[in-house]
């Protein structure tokens, strides 16, 4: 019935049911420091305070894109029919998100409105920009029916020649394909320093001893992977949970690849491989994080941390650590920022994270720029009970990954 009922809506083009979800923006970034409210624009000024322009990185933005205008991006056609109506709703979600009315011009369109975000606050952080591999079975072959999208090296690159002034590439090369590290050294030698993994939705083992040729070559262009840790829920990743359990890098790490774990692995329950049982993700990444011969290349990043399902315990560590946020990197994972129906300043004002003047001045910057008030939320949380926060170093990337 609850199927029939959204299916009902969406074909009778009941917008209104997804821009109450996400994209419901009416005020345009590029007023926004001459229109806040003078405690809002305190705010936000107070936000930049002590931090190194030079490494403030957002190393967590996804490209959109459905291959228009030849980008080569591709979305799997299940997200666009009714006949999966879950995947569906989430995809003209993530549309809406996106800033995007319609299919036609989807990739430049997206940029276009990312460009907006990102260029209406100078101050605001340089953005890693993510591609994304298909997901492949373990003797390399591209398994379409398990891919949610794709976003292609290329297509990152040519946006990062495109916006220098705001983009980082970040490349995605599945290491189970045939040819991942000729595609490794390629662009080793063009200078990317990042790689993006999200094992859950693209299959991949990290534990596996048949990746070692793969991590060498990412140490010999001195790279670093971003990998999603803990469960996914965005896109297609029930099947593969467990390849993202934190416990599964320690090979890579031992070998002395630089890996940077997305969401500090915020959601979820991971099987302890070492000590029985089963653990919050997050709690086998803070063992993880406090060993010391991990503390040169095991960085935590903290996107997503401020969606309503993860607010809690990781948040609550992570402020009253300040000795750890030196290896901490900031990321937004936008779009997702724009999906209003995840974050819910009104449940950090009652858990005591922020005030009720603090909540509104917050929801004040986040009808301009959702990306920015990512950032800013995050400068903002208290620990409700010992009042620490994160400091400036928290935002930006570690010495060890602050070269490109």
């Amino acid at each position: 019935m609850r199927i029939g009922i959204l299916s009902l809506l969406l074909l009778s083009g009941c917008s209104v049911f997804i821009d109450k979800i996400a994209g419901d923006f009416e005020k345009e970034p590029e007023v926004m420091l001459k229109e806040l409210s003078p405690k809002a624009k305190a705010m936000l000024d107070a936000s930049y305070e002590g931090i190194n322009k030079q490494c403030f990185r957002d190393v967590h933005v996804h490209s959109v894109g459905n291959g228009s205008g030849g980008t080569g991006n591709w979305v799997n056609p299940n997200m666009m029919t009714l006949k999966h109506p879950w995947k569906f709703i989430q995809y003209k979600v993530y549309l809406s998100a996106s800033g995007l009315e319609d299919l036609k011009d989807a990739d430049q369109k997206y940029m276009e409105r990312l460009a907006k975000l990102a260029r209406a606050d100078k101050r605001y952080s340089k953005l890693h920009l993510l591609a994304f591999d298909k997901n492949h079975t373990i003797d390399g072959k591209e398994d379409l029916d398990r891919s949610t999208f794709y976003i292609t090296n290329e297509f990152v690159w040519k946006m990062y020649e495109k916006y220098p002034d705001i983009i980082i590439p970040t490349i995605s090369v599945h290491p189970y394909r045939a040819d991942a590290v000729q595609r490794l050294e390629k662009w080793g030698q063009l200078g990317v320093k990042f790689i993006k993994w999200l094992p859950n939705a693209q299959n991949i083992d990290p534990k596996s001893p048949k990746l070692d040729k793969y991590y060498e070559v990412v140490k010999k262009y001195d790279m670093a992977i971003l990998s999603h840790t803990g469960d996914e829920k965005a896109v297609d990743g029930e099947e593969f949970q467990k390849l993202a359990n934190p416990l599964n890098f320690k090979r890579p790490l031992d070998m002395g690849v630089k890996i940077i774990m997305a969401h500090v692995a915020s959601l979820g329950m991971c099987e302890d491989y070492e000590q029985g049982g089963e653990k919050s993700c997050f709690d086998l990444f803070w063992r993880m994080f406090q060993d010391k011969k991990y503390e040169k290349n095991l960085f935590g990043e903290l996107s997503g941390v401020t969606i309503h399902t993860r607010v809690g315990a990781p948040i609550d560590t992570l402020l009253e650590q300040p000795s750890y946020h030196k290896r901490l990197v900031n990321g937004s994972d936008y779009p997702l920022p724009a999906i209003n129906i995840l974050y819910r300043t009104s449940q950090f004002r009652k858990l005591g994270y922020i005030t009720r003047e603090e909540a509104e001045l917050l929801n004040e910057i986040y009808d301009y720029n959702p990306l920015v008030f990512d950032f800013v939320l995050k400068r903002n949380l208290k620990h409700p009970k010992s009042g620490m926060k994160f400091g400036p170093e928290a935002f930006e990337l570690p010495e060890e990954l602050c070269k490109q």
